[in-house]
């Protein structure tokens, strides 16, 4: 019998002047979530249902940009992304261009509660797409403080950049959530609302299945960040890839991926192995992030 273990991240790519409250409210739903999942595997949930029900709770909080969280496309509504998949037979499902779904990450596993568009119009990110909109540009998140908002246009003076933008324009922009359980079974989710402001249509990491989100009998990997680093570098996918083929240890292929597959691009990933590891790891200034283990290891934070 393996020993549990879970990790959860909120994004990569965090604001150096985030109000403290913000960064605290960010770390007390990661523990809650966190928590949630370590009830749900105490009590011998599968690993596939801990992470459709960590990302549930993350997608229904307004904190982080999926689900009721959701930036704004260019038109003014929501196009929610999300996709899961189950490690011991790499049975997967992936959703993209959501509109009225709450939960996109049970649609993607066939559960489906439709929502009224309104349900995600809130007045953050109503804001934020308006400041997107003057500035020209597209905006990865609306996480920042909304004193001082004048300063998220992409002319913004600010030497920490994600993709060519300022810092103060990008926030964490994907949640996840990845598990092992007593079986050594790995599952992972990935969830996302997008870019603020982006063209419609417009499909990111997240439901890729290799990019966002990957699980097998190995590992169990979610991405955030940069999406067209993530996808170019098929991140997920190779932190399984260089365990089976290279011999590598968790945290070991996570690093190496970390550095050697994303180019010039920034993200951060988390992973769990079927030996009951936890890892993470990101380029990127920060990354909102959690991980426990049956071993009574936990941790939460941003910051390096």
């Amino acid at each position: 019998m393996v020993k549990w273990a879970i990790a959860v991240h909120g994004g990569a790519g965090v604001d150096p002047n985030l109000p403290l409250h913000r960064q605290e409210e960010a770390k007390q739903l990661l523990a809650r979530c966190l928590n949630l999942g370590i009830h749900a595997l105490r009590s011998n949930l599968p690993a596939l249902d801990v992470v459709e029900l960590v990302v549930r709770e993350l997608e229904t909080d307004p904190l982080f940009n999926s689900g009721c969280g959701s930036a704004l496309s260019e038109k003014g509504t929501v196009e929610m992304e999300a996709s899961i998949m189950n490690g011991p037979n790499r049975q997967y499902g992936a959703v993209s261009g959501l509109t009225t779904v709450k939960n996109p990450v049970s649609l993607a596993r066939l559960g489906v509660e439709l929502m009224q568009n309104e349900y995600f119009i809130t007045e953050d990110n109503v804001e934020m797409l308006k400041l997107a909109k003057e500035a020209n540009a597209i905006l990865f998140d609306y996480r920042v403080p909304t004193v001082g908002a004048e300063t998220c246009a992409a002319e913004a003076d600010n030497p920490i950049t994600m993709n060519g933008l300022p810092i103060s324009v990008y926030a964490p922009e994907t949640v996840g959530c990845v598990v092992v359980d007593r079986d050594g079974q790995c599952a992972a989710a990935t969830s996302t609302g997008g870019l603020m402001n982006k063209k419609t249509g417009r499909i990111g990491d997240s439901p890729i299945i290799g990019a966002g989100t990957y699980a097998c009998k190995v590992c169990a990997v979610s991405c955030t960040g940069e999406g067209e680093a993530i996808l170019r570098g098929t991140l997920a996918r190779d932190v399984a890839a260089v365990m089976e083929y290279k011999g590598l240890g968790l945290q070991e292929a996570v690093d190496f991926v970390i550095k050697e597959r994303l180019d010039e691009g920034k993200a951060g990933l988390i992973a769990v192995s079927d030996k009951g590891e936890v890892a993470y790891g990101f380029n990127a200034n920060a990354m909102f992030r959690g991980c426990a283990s049956e071993d009574g290891f936990m941790e939460v934070g941003i910051w390096d």
